[in-house]
């Protein structure tokens, strides 16, 4: 097992429904859908920092193992404390090459509040 398996914990893909309501609007729905392991790391870089002053939210590494493709715009949750994250970038992007010894793939990620 490699140090980063080792701090992954356990996630949750968190599904959206939107529904019409009976006022003739709708309604936002989450659900917790399939579960993965991921290691989250928060980015302490300068850029970050500046970023956050100007009113950016936290930014963070997410990392899986290359089986769980996240995508942009998905949101998962941290099941340890309920912590949301909206992913923003690409795995396919940031990928372990074929011949890694550790197959990852990384994303970004902000912290989230789910939409009601």
């Amino acid at each position: 097992m490699s140090l980063i398996e080792s701090m992954m914990e356990d996630f949750a893909f968190m599904n959206h429904v939107r529904e019409d309501d009976p006022y003739g609007g709708y309604l936002d729905t989450w659900t917790e859908g399939a579960t993965f392991q991921a290691a989250v790391i928060k980015n302490g870089t300068t850029e970050a920092q500046i970023a956050e002053k100007q009113g950016i939210e936290e930014i963070f590494t997410i990392v899986t193992k290359k089986a769980v493709m996240l995508d942009y715009h998905d949101v998962v949750k941290r099941k340890s404390d309920n912590s949301i994250f909206r992913v923003t970038s690409r795995a396919v992007d940031s990928v372990a090459p074929v011949e890694s010894t550790v197959p990852i793939a990384k994303v970004s990620a902000e912290r989230w509040v789910l939409p009601t």
